[in-house]
């Protein structure tokens, strides 16, 4: 696995609730390469809990919508905007059972969407939580014009 670099860090530019490490109250998530998608290892903490030590709903959809991004960003090569998020609950994610994981892949892709597959698992290796995730996708040119991508490259060390 290749760790994934965050090329925005430290550049005053963003403050993204789920990959900023300058933001104090977000999620600090960070992401593999494992080849045919993106990973991401991530202690949850009670600030995050909806019921009694269970994650919060909201913040598992931020997350799968987060890993979709970064997905897009690292495999497709571009920039987009969420244009769609569809999340299935399966089973409480415990904020007191350690690690969990996220996972992102392309399923489809054309010159306009990339629809990403992600699944989050708990600390036991269960799957809790399921996403597809629609990005409308800009082309590099705008991408880096506008979203301030700074091209896939600038992802690995």
């Amino acid at each position: 696995m290749r760790k994934i670099i965050n090329p925005w860090a430290g550049k005053g530019i963003y403050t993204c609730f789920g990959c900023a490490n300058d933001n104090s109250i977000g999620l600090h998530m960070q992401f593999y390469d494992y080849g045919e998608g993106l990973v991401c290892n991530w202690l949850p903490s009670r600030n995050y809990e909806g019921y009694t030590n269970t994650l919060h709903g909201g913040i598992q959809s931020t997350m799968h919508d987060e890993i979709a991004s970064w997905v897009v960003y690292v495999k497709g090569e571009t920039a987009g905007m969420t244009t769609e998020l569809k999340v299935k609950y399966l089973k409480s994610v415990m904020v007191n059972e350690g690690e969990i994981k996220i996972t992102g892949r392309i399923i489809e892709q054309d010159r306009r969407f990339i629809k990403i597959h992600t699944q989050l698992f708990n600390n036991s290796g269960d799957l809790c939580s399921e996403g597809e995730v629609v990005y409308r996708v800009f082309s590099q040119k705008l991408a880096i014009e506008k979203m301030h991508y700074p091209g896939v490259d600038a992802f690995y060390e």
